[in-house]
């Protein structure tokens, strides 16, 4: 359980307050602790990825396989080890059933979560950057995200559409925009005229952009996000495409090599027990000092 904060300083008004800032507010997708830890090193906001946690935690793609009791403990860890840190949380569809996003809405904000994306795909979904997405239809979605906004107290809600099609993107767009969801997302933007136009659509309410390598959204500074008007943005999966990238050839290079470790590279310090170490040494020290404030 999360006893971090103060009713007046939970990790959703603390996320909120975040949004409202100027400039646009980076999240970096995580998929598990120890890409965690490492961008806890150079972010102060963390997405915790489907598309990786699928990956990293079932070896599966992100096409539905998620259980939430997995999803609820992977944040509940996470909490642990960042307690100051920015948490948005993937849940996909919901887990379904209405009543299960509910409860796992719930669930999240007890444990420390700042915030949920909600989105509107059914099932079988898929990446919001993939070909063949099925979208509900919207006031079926709208009921289940109603029905979310009312269990949370602070926590960040965002809605997220998966709509394709113009006229359906727009449409989505501005509904979502009309409830009380803190962003709105829609995912797999193709353009910089998209995004101006979703902006115009969606009026005052922050709005959210998903950068993800390979996929159909153009890849932005954060400078350049800012003054499309954007607010938020999250990085679905730099920690886990970067790490398949360095495990593949650092597996390659050890077996040519005859299975003998490499030695350091000139003028660059190795990863080795110690700095690993030391590493997940800092996740410890951080929950105790919030322990030594909060005492």
């Amino acid at each position: 359980m999360f006893h971090g904060n103060t009713a007046s300083d939970s990790p959703g008004r603390r996320l909120r307050a975040q949004i409202a800032g100027p400039g646009t507010t980076p999240l970096i997708g995580v998929y598990d602790m120890y890409s965690a830890s490492i961008a806890a090193e150079h972010y102060d906001g963390m997405f915790v990825s489907g598309f990786g946690f699928a990956a990293s935690y079932y070896g599966l793609p992100d096409i539905g396989f998620i259980a939430w009791p997995d999803m609820v403990g992977f944040v509940e860890r996470l909490r642990g080890a960042f307690p100051r840190h920015h948490l948005l949380v993937d849940i996909d569809d919901g887990y379904v059933d209405p009543e299960v996003a509910c409860h796992v809405v719930r669930r999240l904000e007890r444990i420390g979560a700042s915030g949920v994306i909600l989105e509107d795909q059914k099932r079988p979904r898929r990446c919001g950057h993939a070909d063949g997405k099925l979208v509900l239809p919207l006031e079926e979605y709208l009921e289940k995200l109603e029905l979310v906004l009312a269990n949370r107290t602070d926590l960040v809600v965002v809605a997220r559409t998966d709509a394709t099609e113009e006229e359906d993107i727009l449409r989505r767009a501005r509904a979502l925009a009309a409830t009380d969801a803190d962003v709105v997302l829609v995912d797999g933007v193709r353009s910089e005229e998209w995004i101006r136009r979703i902006r115009r659509v969606v009026g005052d309410k922050p709005l959210l952009f998903n950068q993800i390598a390979g996929g159909k959204s153009p890849r932005l500074s954060l400078s350049e996000l800012s003054s499309l008007g954007v607010d938020v943005a999250i990085y679905s999966t730099p920690c886990l495409f970067a790490a398949h990238r360095a495990m593949d050839e650092a597996l390659a290079g050890l077996k040519s090599a005859d299975g003998r470790l490499p030695a350091p590279a000139v003028g660059r310090e190795q990863v080795g027990v110690r700095e690993s170490t030391e590493l997940l040494e800092r996740n410890i020290s951080r929950s105790r000092g919030l322990m030594a404030v909060t005492a």
